[in-house]
């Protein structure tokens, strides 16, 4: 552990040397944070101060769990299962949970319900309360989840939001609901939080002993917290009062799930011991790139304030592209991909990011036209995909027996013959003795059904009874190989179709995640494995594959890519809807392009659309305020100044500014559209970094109508027509109709 402060400046040596008492570090984005936290561990330890089992860090996602102790445990030359404090808050209140579940008042191999999970019981809630308004119906899913994040029970919730639409058949679903949850021995994710609050502040001798193990306490990404975790963590440094926060507010963007940024920016009025540092040396980005972070975020009102600098390049400046319509905007960036990587890039050098993700249509379809691999994140998650759904639901009932939402799910699963109408009667009968499904399954003889049906209850219930057993020895990546084959589980996909040799590759996947936990925790539990599955998120599921990434900018914070752009720049997408004037909500989205602009480290490209299919139609489009804001970067000169808010409508006009001449209007009045700046059609982009490769996008042919082609996606083809100067291409495909293709980067061969 020699050299812990080596590799540090002069800024991130000061919070790491001062371990005592409450610190806050405003840590700007690409400052280096994660080498902070993990230096402040080793001194820690160095100096012996604490164990590394008396030390609790904690952040939000396993991924950057996991990378904080892979890196500590370099430094320290640690085993990894003395490090098992070094996880994400959900997983810290899930061990917690499970130590002291007879205290908490639940069995310790409880279920962890997803929000599909949820959604399944709150429905089920409904039909039992005989409820059919499918509008109430999403409104309740709103509000359980929006209580449990305020601590409150039916009751005080009730009191609180009495003048809601609906409120009395909410709180009665609410109140139903949690009854399912303790009959199922599960918890949500809000409850891991809540139950982990409550267990705390009712029980003395928990708290003492919690309080007084963890010697000092390191939360990472402390922006992102909400008032149950912020009361759990200043409960836990009650004893000892040593509290490590590490965050910026420049990067809060979760306020809609109940984030607050108000605990960053008063923790020095909480803790008025605390000392406070700024780590505002960038170490991702080029100066282009953070004067522009810097420009956007400084308009905001509610933050401490901090700029973000580097001793790095210059870098180029970012570039600010409009297209007619969003596929336009889509082959924009895919010309520009196709052209670095034909320079020596690699895909996984680019980052198509966006507000919301059904702006993800058109570059999937661009990308599959020139055969540029992606993958796409924040939208549909790997383990809420239904056939993942289903051998989870095995595995849970494995676990935990009073799982009766997994009996649901699975019980049919391949299909044996039982039915709606069983499941109806089997949880009558679990209802009116208090049992659960499973336990139903078990007396299926006192259940008023046909024999063969009652025979059909009794294989399933035995098949599980097996796995029970067979899951006390057996490792975890057997049992689920086993799981797959016993069940014949591949079955209910294997229809030859393409879906279904797409749910079958996605069970192979599974698999080998699997295999790959196991590798990493050889003698984890099925309970453990299951902790580290439900509490999952989109961004530990990315690989290291050469794809480019299309994402949301929620599903990409803590990341960086060589390249970036920034799509969907309008108002009502890019700030969203909701978005009016200098409200928090503007503040929030603000501070989400600035997110998205620091993902950044050498190129970055802003993008919009005139007109743009979305939601069922075709509209003309604004551009976002914050085109306006950039304004100074971009070249760009506001005619009217200061920006104009009126009734939700955001008004500006622009002047071309370093593209010449005097320009024209974007347009002139909250009701009158004309035309945006003339677009800067040349690119600056020059790939300064990944490895050369031979060009798997199109290339120069002489192509001409009649000629049969073939593409790697849509087959073979014939060129009906070459237009413009022979740049793009109309071909007929067998079977798929016409497609229209940018001659250059199209990967068609000629046959």
């Amino acid at each position: 552990m020699d050299g812990i402060l080596d590799l540090l400046n002069e800024e991130q040596k000061k919070p790491v040397r001062d371990t005592e008492g409450a610190v806050l570090v405003l840590a700007g984005a690409g400052s280096g944070k994660t080498r902070v936290l993990t230096s402040r561990i080793a001194y820690i330890l160095r100096d012996g101060k604490a164990t590394l089992s008396q030390i609790l860090a904690i952040t939000f996602t396993n991924k950057a769990a996991g990378e904080m102790k892979e890196r500590l445990l370099k430094m320290i030359d640690g085993e990894p299962e003395n490090a098992k404090w070094i996880c994400t808050i959900h997983s810290m209140c899930v061990k917690i949970l499970r130590q002291f579940a007879d205290r908490a008042g639940f069995k310790s191999n409880f279920s962890i319900y997803s929000e599909t999970e949820r959604a399944n019981v709150i429905k089920k809630t409904f039909h039992e309360l005989d409820y059919d308004d499918e509008k109430l119906l999403k409104s309740a899913k709103f509000h359980i989840a929006n209580a449990k994040m305020l601590g409150l029970d039916p009751d005080q919730y009730y009191r609180k939001y009495r003048d809601e639409f609906g409120i009395d058949k909410i709180v009665n679903a609410y109140d139903k609901y949690n009854e399912h949850l303790r009959l199922n021995n599960a918890l949500d994710f809000d409850d891991l939080l809540l139950e982990t609050l409550r267990l705390l502040k009712r029980d003395k001798e928990v708290l003492d002993f919690l309080s007084d193990k963890f010697k000092y306490i390191l939360v990472d990404e402390f922006q992102d917290t909400n008032k149950v975790q912020y009361d759990i963590i200043k409960l836990l440094a009650s004893k000892h009062g040593n509290l490590f926060a590490v965050g910026d507010d420049d990067q809060s963007i979760y306020g809609w799930r109940g984030a607050e940024i108000e605990n960053i920016l008063r923790f020095d009025k909480d803790f008025p011991e605390a000392k406070v540092y700024k780590l505002e040396r960038n170490y991702r980005s080029t100066k282009a790139i953070l004067s522009f972070a810097n420009c956007i975020i400084k308009n905001n009102l509610s933050r401490r304030g901090k700029t973000l600098w580097t001793e790095g390049e210059d870098g180029d400046k970012p570039v600010y592209y409009q297209a007619e319509e969003e596929a336009v905007e889509a082959l924009y960036a895919a010309r520009i991909i196709a052209d670095g990587v034909l320079k020596g890039g690699k895909y996984s050098d680019y980052a198509v990011l966006m507000r919301i993700n059904a702006l993800t249509r058109s570059y999937e379809q661009e990308f599959t036209k020139y055969g540029i691999p992606y993958k796409v994140f924040g939208g549909f998650k790997f383990y809420d995909r239904k056939e993942i759904k289903d051998a989870l639901a095995y595995l849970r009932l494995i676990s935990n027996p009073y799982d009766s939402e997994a009996v649901e799910r699975i019980i049919n699963v391949p299909r044996r013959g039982i039915g709606g109408k069983t499941l109806q009667v089997m949880n009558d009968y679990a209802q009116q003795t208090g049992l659960s499904l499973y336990d139903a399954c078990v007396d299926c003889e006192q259940l008023s059904l046909p024999r063969a049906t009652k025979d059909k209850i009794k294989d399933f219930a035995a098949l599980v009874r097996d796995f029970i057993i067979s899951a006390q020895e057996t490792p975890v990546s057997q049992l689920v190989r086993d799981v797959l084959t016993v069940t014949n589980l591949r079955s209910e996909y294997d229809d030859g179709t393409d879906d279904g040799d797409s749910k079958l590759a996605n069970l192979d996947e599974f698999i080998a995640s699997v295999d790959d936990f196991s590798r990493l925790n050889p003698n984890a539990t099925l309970d453990e494995y299951l902790n580290q599955v439900t509490l999952a998120t989109d961004v530990d599921n990315m690989d290291d594959g050469d794809y480019v990434t299309i994402a949301t900018i929620h599903a990409v914070k803590g990341l960086e890519f060589p390249c970036v752009f920034i799509c969907g720049l309008e108002e009502g997408i890019m700030p969203s809807s909701r978005t009016d004037g200098v409200s928090r909500e503007a503040e929030e989205e603000r501070r989400l392009m600035y997110v998205a602009i620091t993902r950044a480290e050498k190129n970055l490209y802003l993008t919009r659309s005139k007109s743009r299919y979305l939601y069922g139609h075709r509209d003309l489009t604004r551009p976002s305020r914050f085109i306006a804001e950039l304004a100074p970067e971009l070249g760009i000169q506001p005619i009217q100044s200061p920006y104009a808010y009126g009734g939700g409508r955001y008004q500006n006009t622009y002047r071309e500014g370093s593209y010449g001449g005097g320009g024209r209007a974007l347009y002139s009045s909250a009701d009158g559209f004309e035309s945006d700046i003339p677009v800067k059609t040349t690119s600056s982009f020059k790939p300064s970094f990944g490895s050369a490769k031979s060009n798997p996008v199109g290339g120069k042919k002489d192509y001409s109508v009649g000629l049969r082609v073939r593409h790697p996606k849509f087959g073979v083809g014939m060129i009906i027509a070459v237009k413009n100067g022979g740049t793009v291409l109309n071909v007929a495909f067998d079977g798929q109709g016409i497609k229209e293709l940018s001659a250059s980067i199209a990967p068609l061969e000629i046959i």
